[in-house]
């Protein structure tokens, strides 16, 4: 399961959502009820309750802070004890709201960084920290807790310190993200590094009542263990999972690790005790093909390691991918075939192995694409063992995939055949976590599967009516047609679903979207109110005032910490605002964003300076106000002067990738939606030079593309590449074509077109892992709309759209990122399949936020009633 999104899903079964309230997190800690003295204040913050003193200290915005750590069965204590020691001290504390809060940071999939944190206490000073570490620390002594990582613990206790930003400060990194901060000793703000790793700043010296404590982490090595590291292979919050070698023998192996308390399951089991479950079964299986050999279970420090045989070859979802023909836009029909006999064949292999593990009383509980190995000779081998169980008392596991996992109903061994059952799907369309949100969809995944590979019916049925039994009623496939016709009655689908979703009634979010709706805030384009709204109105799919009231009030007063950006914060509210009609509203908002230091800003389009000057020249051209103007070409000018020269580069230089620590690539976050705004800006003035600009802004991003084997050019990520609008090549094409509109012949003329032409083959596959608009098959419909292209490639497009789609409310919605719950956003979910549809559908020209002028220098397609099918 994606670590980002898991702890989202925990709060609500249809959509993402965090755990800020008691409805979505639980019955809150009964110290929280608890009577503060006169003056004290208790305030919710995010899924925190913030307490502070009547006379409030004058903390420092950065310095060493403490963390207090706990289990799910001592936290009420360790809370109830810091809460006696804080609040008659007058000393300012936060601590998270519920035991569901905290289970959700303990979990194995949770992020590292966050894990365990109940408790953060604000010491006034070193001094004052040591004071409370030594004193609470007595008083904590002898409770258990899981480890914070990006901390260092005090003593054995569950108190842990680390120097970081007191107060929320952002800044923008290397890599032109947004990122937190602190100040370095001249004051520059540099990021406050939240990796799961104890750091010190560079200018900060550890003060001597710390050293013992770092002395005995320091103390903690593989010095008197037979094994050593080599690579790391994986991260959980259960521990890691890496490659290393037998120092005795020198055969390789993996070293799995098990974190106290941390990794937690549905039954709160950790990692340690399913670590030497695993070293049992492994035990008890030995001797069966596909069953790695253990070699040892043993304690380093306080964490527990298993060592197995090293198993060489590609997890199933990556093996998957690697020989996938829908992906290839010039896979033959016998390559089709050749993956069909290969995934059948696989499957019988897995089938055998399990009914082996049967035959010795285990259930194994954990069946999916990436606990399976396929190795160089095709042969299999399964992983992770930590879930298994005795038939006898097999049940529900504690953890799983939501692609594979069972319903509550079953256990014994019908777990593992319904994972089985999934699997047969999940071979020829690895979509199947959509089946946790909607079951029946499996006989739809029949029927595209049997109508694009040579698989016979007969090797499906089965696993289709284990996953739906037979007599489960059946539901029309839903269907989605490139016919005008047609394209009012799907429209009302779509938005009546979105509507069926609203939450006026909450503060932080009016549509369910992305995880990252919390982190940005409510308003935005990308996941927040603004991007449903526009899409609705563009699309002709009407209005809801209410709605829009939501939307004022909260852009003309924003929280304080809100962004700026067009597609993540107050430019995009103020694009809508004023495209739905309220000029005054928006231009208020636009102003409340001059105020702010926004030259400092990142460059990208999605939260940075190339969206915010295509929303000032937009709104500049709409009401004529010199000042916009001039703030929109600033933009672009600082742009254009922050744009390096590209590196000179040799053969032997590793070629650069986006991400990874490097700048990232494409339209929305890379150098091709600066290029946008650049070229923008020479509309307004005729100033070849920015057209240079846009240039040097688009070669660097097409340093960090490949061309694959099959001819299509996609981004370059280092273990993958990406065709996709938000960070892949199609939006990097949108850019070139672009450039090539308004200069036809320049030295950059060939090289721009042969990269535009290889980025329109990545639009024309069969299959796209996900339906949203910036990673997904929306994304790919409303380029190739953008671009006039062929009927059938778009048709193709308009109608695999509904490979996705799921019932909701009296409508149709659409998954967010990960396909673990619905989303209704422009980014990720429903409104952006809308808008895309629109696009193609829709009488009037649709177009993404700040890029319609852009786009209309191309003419919107007429769609045909009827085309070409898959």
């Amino acid at each position: 399961m994606d670590q980002d999104y898991q702890p989202f899903c925990m709060a609500d079964p249809s959509f993402y959502d965090a755990m800020h309230s008691e409805r979505t997190a639980g019955e809150s800690f009964r110290t929280a009820s608890r009577e503060l003295p006169e003056g004290w204040v208790l305030r919710p913050q995010d899924d925190w309750f913030v307490v502070d003193p009547a006379q409030r200290q004058e903390l420092p915005l950065q310095g060493w802070k403490i963390h207090a750590s706990a289990t799910t069965e001592n936290a009420e204590r360790v809370l109830g004890t810091i809460w006696d020691y804080c609040v008659p001290r007058g000393i300012s504390f936060k601590f998270l709201r519920s035991a569901t809060a905290l289970l959700a940071r303990v979990s194995k999939y949770a992020p590292r960084g966050g894990s365990g944190k109940l408790v953060t206490v604000y010491p006034e000073n070193e001094a004052a920290c040591e004071t409370i570490l030594a004193e609470l620390g007595a008083l904590l002594e002898g409770e258990e807790s899981p480890y914070i990582l990006t901390d260092l613990r005090w003593g054995k206790g569950p108190l842990y310190v680390r120097y970081g930003a007191f107060a929320m400060r952002y800044m923008v990194d290397e890599r032109g993200q947004l990122t937190p901060a602190i100040a370095d000793p001249d004051g520059n703000l540099v990021p406050d590094r939240r990796e799961p790793v104890f750091r010190v700043p560079p200018w900060v010296t550890l003060p001597d009542f710390l050293a013992p404590h770092l002395e005995a982490r320091n103390a903690v090595t593989m010095t008197d263990v037979p094994y050593e590291v080599e690579s790391v292979l994986h991260f959980s919050n259960g521990g890691g999972i890496y490659l290393g070698r037998d120092t005795r023998t020198g055969e390789r192996v993996v070293l799995k690790e098990g974190r106290p308390h941390a990794g937690l399951d549905a039954w709160s089991h950790d990692a340690v005790r399913r670590l030497e479950r695993e070293h049992d079964t492994l035990r008890r299986l030995a001797g069966i093909p596909g069953i790695p050999r253990v070699h040892d279970l043993f304690w380093l420090g306080e964490h527990r390691f298993l060592a197995m045989e090293y198993v060489e070859g590609d997890v199933l979802g990556k093996a998957i991918t690697l020989r996938y023909p829908m992906i290839d836009p010039t896979a033959t029909p016998e390559r089709y075939a050749e993956f069909s006999e290969w995934a059948v064949d696989i499957h019988r292999q897995v089938s055998e192995t399990i009914a082996q593990v049967h035959e010795r009383g285990v259930v194994y509980g954990d069946l999916h694409l990436f606990n399976i190995v396929v190795r160089p000779d095709d042969t299999i081998a399964l992983l992770d063992f930590e879930v298994t169980s005795n038939v006898e008392d097999a049940h529900r596991p504690g953890l799983g995939n939501p692609g594979f996992a069972p319903p509550r109903s079953l256990t014994g061994f019908d777990i593992d055949l319904y994972s089985l059952a999934c699997l047969r799907l999940a071979l020829f369309l690895p979509m199947t976590n959509l089946l946790g949100l909607h079951r029946v969809k499996a006989r739809h995944f029949a029927d595209i599967i049997t109508a694009n590979f040579p698989v016979d019916r007969a090797f499906l049925d089965p696993g289709v009516d284990v996953i739906v039994p037979p007599g489960t009623p059946s539901l029309p496939h839903p269907r989605i047609e490139p016919d005008r016709d047609e394209w009012p009655r799907l429209r009302d689908e779509l938005a009546s679903a979105i509507r069926a979703s609203a939450t006026p009634e909450r503060d932080d979010r009016l549509f369910p979207g992305d995880p990252r709706q919390f982190a940005e805030g409510g308003l935005g384009l990308a996941h927040g109110a603004a991007g449903v709204l526009y899409a609705l109105d563009v699309t002709g799919a009407g209005r809801e005032p209410q709605y829009e009231e939501w939307l004022l009030r909260r852009a003309v007063d924003p929280p304080s910490g809100s962004r700026l950006g067009l597609y993540d914060g107050l430019h995009g509210a103020a694009f809508v605002l004023e495209h739905l009609g309220h000029r005054q509203a928006a231009l208020d908002v636009v102003d409340i964003c001059l105020r702010e230091d926004w030259e400092k800003l990142g460059s990208d389009l999605y939260g940075g300076l190339a969206g915010m000057g295509l929303n000032l020249l937009e709104l500049a051209s709409r009401t004529g106000d010199p000042a916009l103007r001039a703030a929109g070409l600033r933009a672009a000018e600082l742009l254009a002067d922050r744009l390096p020269d590209l590196p000179a580069a040799s053969p032997e230089d590793p070629r650069p990738i986006s991400g990874g620590g490097q700048p990232l690539a494409g339209l929305l976050r890379g150098r091709s939606g600066q290029a946008v705004l650049l070229m923008r800006a020479y509309d307004e003035t005729g100033d070849e030079a920015l057209l240079d600009h846009a240039a040097l802004a688009l070669r660097h991003d097409l340093s960090r593309c490949v061309v694959r084997d099959n001819g299509t050019l996609e981004v370059n990520e280092g273990w993958r590449t990406m065709p996709y609008l938000d960070g892949g090549s199609i939006g990097i094409g949108m850019a070139l074509d672009e450039y090539l509109a308004r200069r036809p012949a320049d030295e950059h003329t060939d090289r721009f077109t042969d990269a535009s032409r290889r980025a329109s083959l990545a639009a024309r596959s069969r299959m796209y892992i996900l339906p949203g608009l910036f990673t997904g098959r929306a994304g790919i419909l409303l380029y190739l709309v953008g671009r006039s292209a062929a009927a059938e490639d778009v048709d193709r497009q308009i109608r695999n759209l509904a490979w996705h789609a799921l019932p909701y409310g009296e409508g149709m919605a659409f998954p967010g990122t990960a396909l673990l719950r619905l989303s209704m956003d422009l980014a990720t979910g429903t409104a952006g399949v809308l808008l895309a549809l629109g696009a193609a559908l829709h009488e009037e020209p649709v177009h993404l936020p700040g890029l319609a002028r852009a786009a209309s220098t191309t003419t919107q397609r007429t769609p045909a009633s009827t085309g070409a099918g898959l």
